[in-house]
């Protein structure tokens, strides 16, 4: 197994490490209800996906 000879800067390992971040997800807005929701999921407010019901919401009764 490889094992290094020198130690590695924290200049080097930074460099290496510059594309593991974290990405935001993109969001867009329901057509039916005007909410946010993920791309290419169901809309969470009214249970919508691509103009049609998938998921039957029920109202909360406080």
């Amino acid at each position: 197994m490889a094992h290094p000879k020198r130690r590695q800067s924290k200049t080097r390992t930074l460099k290496r490490r510059t594309h593991d971040k974290a990405v935001a997800p993109t969001l867009a807005l329901c057509p039916n209800c005007g909410s946010y929701y993920v791309y290419h999921t169901v809309c969470p407010t009214c249970g919508q996906y691509r103009g049609k019901v998938a998921i039957v919401k029920e109202e909360v009764v406080e």
